[in-house]
């Protein structure tokens, strides 16, 4: 395991480099949020010859609805915590061959699709805790623009200058580990055994 504090845009060698178990620090202007309805539109799009108002290249999707509020004509993030991250499994491999992010962010690990997409273009999936949404609050210092607010503050695109927003538990990797399906799959060996135990059927 190691430490790392990238800064934005992030190298596809540089995502290459990162492992599961590896922790991460994020800083940079080429952070945003994304959850189902974003990943849609962009996609949309995309195939209709149109560029979505960012470039995803580089940077850093997190999987979040956050709680913001404005203060003298600016956003300001007050609770980040992030969404379950498999409810985008339908549209991230493609989002991820499409638009070269190099770390999605969420809760809960993702599927198969996702994980393949990762080793293909260079990208990791990172987790950060649930239910610490000031703590992720903490490092996204800046709301750079608010795109597409007719989603709702939740579904809609956030664009966010980050500084040491962390720490980020790398999950999944660009090599084909996947830690949720590690888990999974040792919890499945033991469990006859612990039923045995408990006397279960």
């Amino acid at each position: 395991m190691a430490e790392y504090h990238l800064e934005t845009p992030i190298s596809e060698e540089d995502a290459r480099r990162l492992r599961v178990g590896d922790i991460v620090y994020v800083s940079g202007q080429h952070v945003y949020t994304a959850r189902d309805e974003a990943h849609k539109r962009a996609l949309e799009m995309h195939e209709r010859g149109e560029s979505p108002p960012v470039n995803f290249e580089g940077g850093v999707v997190y999987h979040v609805g956050p709680v913001a509020w404005q203060r003298e004509g600016k956003w300001e993030i007050v609770s980040a915590g992030p969404t379950t991250s498999i409810r985008m499994e339908l549209f991230e491999d493609e989002f991820l061959r499409r638009f070269r992010p190099r770390i999605i962010i969420g809760k809960g690990g993702m599927g198969s699709k996702t994980l393949a997409a990762l080793q293909e273009v260079g990208a990791v999936y990172c987790s950060f805790t649930g239910g610490c949404g000031a703590l992720a609050a903490k490092g996204l210092k800046e709301v750079r623009a608010l795109e597409w607010p007719d989603l709702g503050m939740p579904e809609a695109l956030w664009v966010i200058t980050a500084e040491e927003f962390g720490p980020l538990l790398v999950t999944m990797d660009s090599h084909g580990r996947s830690l949720h399906d590690e888990i999974e799959h040792a919890v499945g060996e033991r469990r006859p055994t612990v039923y045995a135990k408990i006397g279960a059927t």
